[in-house]
């Protein structure tokens, strides 16, 4: 099985917990996280992902956000990232990621959860680590290989 989507969005920020700023491309540097980027480091949530999907539902709902509001590194139209095991893994170019965390804490209800009343990336963001690195940028393909349930089963 492989599932391919597009990025619609690279961003970063370096400082934590506040929203992220739109780029026209990333660098991922493997087992680290994104080049310039507060949350990269030596764990296991290095790069975020959101579903564009996701994104537009939700500003429907009248949140008016932008790539990046919800401090999510890589955007994408495709995937329902929620709904993959652990262990997942995607290839964009030569960037190598593997799913380690789906949802998080919200941060003490941010900026979209006072305006909203509900935040969307602590139940649909993913988290992931970088097995290699390489570069991004908005419209590249993104594959996801088969889930980990799946190559296990092969």
């Amino acid at each position: 099985m492989e599932n391919t989507g597009i990025v619609t969005a690279v961003c970063t920020s370096d400082i934590r917990g506040i929203q992220k700023t739109p780029h026209e491309s990333i660098t991922v540097i493997e087992d680290f996280g994104i080049e310039g980027d507060a949350h990269a480091g030596k764990w296991h949530r290095q790069v975020s992902l959101l579903s564009q999907e996701r994104v537009d539902e939700f500003n429907k709902l009248g949140a008016g956000v932008e790539p990046g509001a919800f401090g999510e590194n890589i955007v994408v139209r495709g995937f329902d990232f929620k709904t993959l095991p652990v262990g997942t893994k995607f290839r964009c170019n030569d960037v190598e990621l593997e799913l380690t965390q789906v949802g998080k804490e919200c941060h003490s209800h941010c900026e979209i959860f006072k305006k909203m009343g509900t935040c969307i990336m602590p139940h649909e963001g993913v988290f992931t680590r970088v097995l290699h690195g390489g570069t991004i940028k908005p419209g590249d393909e993104f594959i996801m290989e088969a889930p980990a349930e799946e190559a296990s089963e092969n």
